[in-house]
């Protein structure tokens, strides 16, 4: 009789002992919810996002997690675009369909609608057993959530999110943002390590709006992040895609770091070739036989917002690539031009995925 059957029996065993050795992760910029958008999906009284992002929900469900910035508060009517967002709660239902597991909401506009348009969205948030970090309905719930440590295939990540500020409103109330603060940072990374996280993982909203390349404040905080031992940076805020660096930590050179400036838009109204589309990074992360995690790669795909048409079509998400439509093909090759410049002059080691 064959013993054919036990290779898996024996692979599931090892798996047990040794844990998984590769876990695949996903992360984009940010969602955006302008008026436009809002007219374009709104049925009636309700909201709906069919065929939003069809194309690209395989890239996002193939992940074993998956990684979105919100950049709109989802609070109660009236829904509003720019200059102070908030989303209808279907929103996160096309987010969540897409296959989006943690919510980032610490950015400039999680307080457009106040302390209670916070709360409101941590509500819709949960109700939804959808994972959140970076903004707290109070001291004790951040308490609770801080470290947030995720298990992703048997690797345990830490993950954090912070924001440079909020337009100038203060959190009244109670609420908690997570503002950059480095000595705060310095102590949710040694807390999130002593809660069992192998790698850590920083989201932060940071930088100059529509400028291509990091300032002089991000590369800093970056610095700072990496002498503290964080395995991965991710940031977002300019609207615009920044280089993405993966190599070895200058100050651990036995673990890899992976640095990303900004994903630009993963979904907005936004009107220049920039700000019309975003990257998607997919990041494998790696076990070896030391049993020692790591960042082992990353590549991204330029994805593109293709509008809809206010009571007849919704706006779509696609590859930039792949974009048909002959009012919007030569815009999106533009953004993909432009984009590609500045990748393949800044970027280190993290190439785009080629279809």
């Amino acid at each position: 009789m064959s013993a054919a059957w036990l290779i898996p029996l024996f692979t599931s065993l090892a798996s047990l002992v040794f844990g998984n050795s590769e876990a695949d992760l996903v992360f984009v910029g940010d969602a955006m919810q302008h008026q436009a958008q809002l007219d374009a999906a709104r049925k009636g009284k309700d909201y709906d996002y069919t065929g939003y992002f069809d194309d690209i929900k395989p890239f996002v469900s193939v992940a074993d997690y998956a990684v979105v910035n919100l950049e709109t508060p989802v609070s109660t009517p009236p829904y509003s675009g720019y200059p102070c967002f908030n989303a209808p709660p279907a929103f996160l239902d096309a987010l969540a369909d897409a296959g989006f597991d943690l919510f980032l909401t610490a950015n400039n506009h999680t307080l457009d609608r106040g302390a209670r348009g916070l709360r409101k969205t941590i509500e819709e948030l949960d109700v939804r057993r959808l994972a959140h970090t970076g903004t707290f309905a109070n001291d004790s719930a951040r308490a609770e959530s801080v470290p947030m440590i995720v298990n992703v295939n048997d690797f345990k990540i830490g993950f954090l999110n912070y924001t440079y500020g909020t337009n100038g409103i203060s959190p009244r109330d109670g609420v908690v943002v997570d503002y950059i603060d480095r000595p705060a940072i310095r102590r949710d990374v040694e807390n999130s390590r002593k809660a069992g996280a192998e790698l850590i993982c920083v989201c932060v909203h940071w930088g100059d709006e529509y400028k291509l390349l990091p300032n002089a404040s991000q590369r800093y905080l970056a610095d700072f992040l990496e002498a503290i031992g964080v395995d991965m940076i991710i940031g977002g805020h300019p609207h615009v895609i920044q280089p993405m660096e993966l190599r070895p930590n200058k100050y651990y050179p036995d673990k890899n770091i992976l640095l990303v400036y900004s994903l630009g838009n993963f979904v907005s109204n936004m009107k220049t070739a920039d700000t019309r589309g975003g990257a998607l990074a997919h990041v494998k992360l790696f076990r070896g036989d030391d049993k020692k995690p790591m960042v082992q790669s990353a590549v991204y795909r330029l994805l593109f917002t293709i509008p809809g048409t206010p009571g007849s079509s919704n706006y779509r998400v696609m590859e930039a690539d792949s974009v048909k439509d002959s009012a919007w093909r030569a815009r999106a090759a533009e953004f993909s031009r432009r984009a590609r410049q500045i990748f393949d002059k800044h970027n280190i080691a993290v190439p785009e995925l080629k279809r």
